[in-house]
């Protein structure tokens, strides 16, 4: 059960961002108006948020126990933000959303931090360098790098799922946010260095269905290292953590209008609660099950050692008293 559900959701991440991103870039929501795919990094950052913060790390701590202690997760969860810059740095964490060269989302980044003369010359650095680079290399370079980020998150989501059917939900539905407008840029790179638009959606297809492999190789290692689970759950949250603050929001920092930055707390509110309403409705009769089980479980315990307890002492206490009377 836990396996095809992870094998679900890996699909719903990988290989259903992707044309979910195709249709929006289809319908015009390529960020050169500043608007859909925007939308989508504030949302994406939210749930990404909410989902480490009200979710995995909660799951994390209270599945505490045996060698695992809380410091270890505080530890890992320092190592897993370190280890995730340094596969950013390394170009192997690669997000297609800062393609900036192909005008997409993540074209802001880069010009919109800062307001000096410094920033200009930059920009321009940057951009002679990507149009000086092969089209064909690095739509490789795209791919490879998404693939490598597709197991990640297959591993991952395979960690979330294992603690809980609902946790596994949860942070899929947040990486699928992200990887809409992550899957958005490397459409739009891949169409530049090849006419052909089906094989563009076919590569970056293919490339998000390694979210599954990972997905599956996951749920494996995870069964064989059960006790480690908060670990994974600290780690996936570290991830979420990372891309968010790193990332996304970074690519947010733009000099806009009051209406324009009242709008992207919007989404990103609206990110936050997505992403809770969808725990709440989960766990609502979940919950109240538990809930039951549990108290059951308790009165049931509570009478069976009322009995066993009490009843051999009673009729110990009444056989000295009747004794007597025999006598």
């Amino acid at each position: 059960m836990i396996l095809l559900a992870i094998i679900a959701g890996t699909l719903a991440c990988g290989v259903g961002s992707v044309w979910v991103a195709a249709a929006l870039l289809r319908l015009g929501a390529d960020g050169r108006q500043g608007g859909g795919a925007q939308h989508l990094l504030s949302l994406a950052a939210g749930a990404l948020l909410a989902t480490a913060f009200m979710h995995l790390l909660p799951e994390a701590f209270e599945s505490v126990g045996g060698p695992i202690g809380v410091h270890h997760l505080f530890g890992a969860l320092l190592l897993g933000i370190v280890f995730f810059f340094l596969l950013d740095k390394a170009e192997l964490w690669h997000h297609g959303h800062e393609h900036h060269g192909a005008g997409a989302a993540g074209h802001g980044r880069h010009h919109g931090h800062g307001h000096g003369p410094g920033d200009g010359h930059a920009h321009g650095h940057d951009h002679d360098h990507d149009h000086g680079r092969p089209p064909t290399a690095g739509g490789w370079a795209v791919l490879t790098g998404d693939s490598v980020h597709c197991i990640g998150d297959g591993i991952l989501i395979a960690s979330a799922f294992s603690a809980n059917l609902w946790l596994g939900t949860v942070a899929a539905l947040a990486v699928l946010a992200h990887e809409v407008p992550h899957h958005m840029g490397d459409l739009i790179v891949l169409r530049q260095s090849s006419s052909d638009r089906r094989t563009a959606l076919l590569k970056v297809s293919l490339a998000g269905a390694t979210t599954t492999l990972g997905g599956i190789a996951g749920y494996f290692l995870v069964e064989q290292l059960h006790d480690w689970l908060p670990l994974f759950l600290v780690v996936a949250s570290s991830s979420f953590v990372y891309v968010a603050l790193a990332d996304l929001i970074p690519q947010l920092q733009r000099r806009l209008s009051t209406r324009q930055t009242l709008t992207q707390i919007a989404w990103l509110t609206a990110g936050i609660l997505l992403v809770t309403a969808v725990s709440s409705l989960a766990h609502g009769g979940h919950g109240h099950d538990d809930r039951a089980g549990h108290d059951h479980g308790h009165d049931h315990g509570h009478d069976h050692g009322h009995d066993h307890g009490h009843g051999p002492a009673r009729e110990a206490e009444r056989v000295p008293a009747s004794a007597p009377a025999g006598r």
